[in-house]
């Protein structure tokens, strides 16, 4: 097997035991990147609320709990965006995977940082899963391909059918190259999505 095949296997296999580790504490795995030189390698992971924690953080919010966010009681963020995640989560998950990354050696070589943490406001979003929780928001999109001469979108997520999705471009001030395209609306294949990631509301 090529090194980079390797690398790919053994990331394949720390992110499995990320989930495991994350479903043990009621988590999530948003995304796992390990990136950095050799000696000062960084690997991170997003972490949120299991959908179970993420309904109960709902119910709290409808109950009126005390100790919440405040923008979140004000009705400023959306309960889709917050990841429900603490400091004493993610302090947790690290005790526990980071045993774990050693014993089972997932990480080549011993130098490296693990950092866990919430996904931020700004999360990327990867799955198809992904778009349809946070249809509603706002998403900013880079295509592999150009989209009617640009590749750089931003919008409103709106449900997309098949293998689509669409963006509502009335809900942001649009850049020069995105108001030529003269629609309202611009419809972007899923496969043609490089990145994308939420615009926060606040």
């Amino acid at each position: 097997m090529t090194g980079i095949g390797n690398m790919a296997a053994k990331f394949d296999e720390i992110r499995l035991a990320a989930i495991r580790v994350a479903a043990s504490h009621g988590l999530d795995v948003v995304d796992v990147e390990l990136s950095g030189p050799a000696k000062e390698r960084v690997l991170r992971v997003f972490l949120e609320k299991d959908s179970a924690g993420r309904e109960r953080l709902k119910a709290e919010i409808e109950a009126g709990s005390e100790g919440l966010p405040e923008r979140l009681v004000e009705g400023k963020l959306s309960i889709k965006q917050l990841s429900g995640v603490t400091h004493e989560d993610c302090a947790a998950f690290s005790r526990d995977f980071g045993v774990l990354l050693d014993v089972e050696d997932l990480v080549p070589g011993a130098d490296y940082t693990l950092e866990a943490s919430s996904p931020g406001l700004d999360r990327k979003l990867s799955k198809r899963e992904d778009f349809e929780r946070f249809t509603g928001c706002l998403v900013k999109i880079q295509t592999f391909e150009s989209v009617r001469n640009n590749r750089h979108w931003q919008g409103r997520l709106a449900a997309g059918a098949n293998e689509n999705i669409l963006l509502d471009l009335a809900a942001v001030k649009q850049n020069s190259k995105s108001r030529k395209a003269g629609v309202d609306v611009v419809e972007i294949a899923f496969a043609n999505i490089e990145k994308a990631e939420l615009i926060p509301e606040i």
